[in-house]
């Protein structure tokens, strides 16, 4: 089994080094220039790419992918995110959620078929002094089956606390039904959109009704809401993304929280 290696600094090469057992085909995890989207007061990021197939298997293989960040100085942060990843791919596979992607590369490798593909992969969606805002998505398709299955989960950090914020600590007091409420409307919005919820509206809500969601992330344009596959929509919806703008979520969420306007 091949460790996956987690620079701590930019100036850890030869640690890293250690860390790579193939040249050629790897990519560097130390990037040529600084994150060319981060904001000058925003967390410093540092690309974390890997992939590769089954060891000793020869013809056709497993594949594992991880496209992920690491935070030099956020060790916290680092983990968490490695943390979370592994926790949504050992999902597709076993009721243990395992701790960490090296280990959830142990086990992968153990029990995959050998059409098996997963892929974990996180990236920054908003930054600012006080926050870091990342989407965390898994992938994985097992032998034989028709699709794949994929999820995703929003983490928003606080920089200052070193630890995630629920959605209650991003809300007012009192405010989570409120939120519910804006989350209804956005809803009707999507499904106004929806081609076929539109044949038979009544049926499709039937099938598919409203349903909270506490997978949200603060974002340039507003609070943006995400749902699995299956969840209010059928599998050909993907995974539906609903937005509610900072303009409704006035006394709703904590004006700490809000971006600069």
């Amino acid at each position: 089994m091949r460790k996956i290696c987690y620079p701590l600094t930019i100036f850890a090469l030869s640690i890293l080094a250690a860390c790579s057992t193939t040249s050629g085909s790897d990519i560097s995890l130390i990037p040529t220039q600084t994150d060319a989207v981060t904001q000058k007061k925003g967390a410093f990021t540092q690309p974390l790419k890997w992939s590769g197939h089954k060891p000793g298997c020869e013809g056709q293989c497993p594949k594992l992918e991880i496209d992920s960040l690491v935070f030099p100085g956020q060790r916290a942060l680092t983990e968490r995110v490695d943390h979370l990843l592994a926790a949504m791919l050992s999902q597709f596979d076993t009721d243990r959620l395992l701790p960490t992607l090296d280990e959830y590369q142990e086990y992968y490798w153990q029990v995959a078929g050998p059409a098996d593909e997963a892929l974990a992969a996180a990236k920054t969606i908003y930054r600012n002094k006080y926050l870091t805002t990342l989407e965390l998505s898994a992938w994985k398709y097992h032998t034989g089956a028709a699709h794949g299955m994929s999820g995703t989960q929003y983490l928003n950090w606080s920089n200052q606390e070193q630890q995630p914020l629920s959605l209650d600590d991003l809300l007012e007091p009192r405010q989570k039904d409120r939120f519910i409420e804006l989350q209804k409307q956005a809803h009707a919005q999507w499904l106004g959109k929806l081609d076929f919820a539109q044949e038979d509206p009544e049926q499709y809500l039937r099938q598919w009704p409203f349903q909270p969601t506490d997978n949200v992330a603060i974002t340039d344009a507003g609070l943006l809401l995400k749902y699995q596959p299956y969840e209010i929509a059928p599998y050909a919806a993907g995974m539906p993304q609903l937005l509610i703008p900072y303009g409704s979520l006035k006394g709703v969420i904590k004006s700490r929280y809000l971006p600069d306007r």
